[in-house]
């Protein structure tokens, strides 16, 4: 079995970030960053200009004038929603080009990721009272370990997604048996790789640890929650994958049960909001 290491470096060479992408991210993780540091490597990238423009000028914002310069788009957007938008923009092909398999299918997974993203920011938002963007990014970048896995090692990861029963344990631990790593591992590895904030990548290691250690408002926490809420509405990656919470998480979750009700409630149609902001389409 490779370790996870060198799975990691197999799949460098496959896909990586657009650089415009990693650029941005890199001036996201500096305090000294400017707009016009921002708006000098954004307009190397057209795409990415018309997504920006398109954000701003979308009725998310309701702006009653055209917004038509990178800089004042930017003003709007704000730099955490920016952040978010990048990885979207950029994550996207990878998980749409799918792979066609039955058990496995990049375009659920996309759809599962984001309903995990876009539930996780509320969670930070309405029930902790915090921004919600890093929550966002996390939740969205959780399972980018699968990718991994199905890119390097297709047929590998194909019997995982056949042969997993959650009566078993975690999906995790299955992984574990039959690759010798398993995505959290990978994922974490990955968000380090691209320089991305440590609370993200703690989150995505640590999202289906069962034991506890995780207070509720924590991004391994809300991840694993939002995992849970999002399955219950049926946007799962594979059969039988629902999420699972540890005791100590059910136990908050009973205890706080009316939030987590209304949240739910709300969660579809901020799926459809959220499709303004960051699932602008390039015609």
């Amino acid at each position: 079995m490779e370790s996870a290491e060198k799975i990691l470096g197999r799949f460098k060479k496959l896909k990586t970030l657009p650089h415009v992408a990693l650029r941005l991210n890199r001036l996201l993780s500096d305090h000294r960053s400017t707009v016009q540091d921002f708006e000098k490597i954004i307009e190397m990238d057209p795409t990415l200009v018309v997504r920006l423009l398109r954000i701003a000028n979308s009725s998310y914002f309701g702006q009653q004038h055209t917004i038509d310069s990178i800089s004042r788009a930017l003003m709007l957007v704000g730099m955490r929603n920016l952040h978010g938008m990048i990885f979207t923009s950029a994550l996207r092909d990878i998980f749409e080009q799918d792979s066609g398999e039955e058990y496995f299918s990049r375009a659920r997974l996309w759809l599962h990721s984001t309903a995990v993203g876009i539930c996780s920011k509320m969670i930070s938002e309405l029930i902790f009272g915090r921004i919600g963007e890093d929550a966002y990014l996390c939740g969205i970048l959780h399972d980018i370990g699968l990718i991994v896995e199905d890119q390097v090692m297709p047929e590998l990861f194909l019997e995982v997604c056949q042969t997993y029963d959650k009566s078993s344990g975690t999906f995790p631990e299955h992984e574990q048996k039959i690759l010798g790593t398993d995505h959290c591992e990978l994922g974490y590895l990955l968000a380090r790789e691209w320089g991305l904030p440590e609370s993200v990548q703690e989150g995505i290691r640590s999202h289906h640890q069962m034991n506890g250690e995780h207070s509720p408002d924590s991004p391994a926490s809300i991840i694993q929650v939002a995992d849970a809420l999002v399955s219950e509405l049926n946007y799962t990656v594979i059969a039988g994958m629902d999420g699972m919470l540890s005791p100590d998480l059910t136990q908050y979750i009973v205890s706080n049960v009316n939030e987590y009700k209304a949240l739910v409630k709300a969660l579809p149609d901020e799926m459809e909001k959220a499709k303004e902001l960051f699932d602008q389409r390039e015609e």
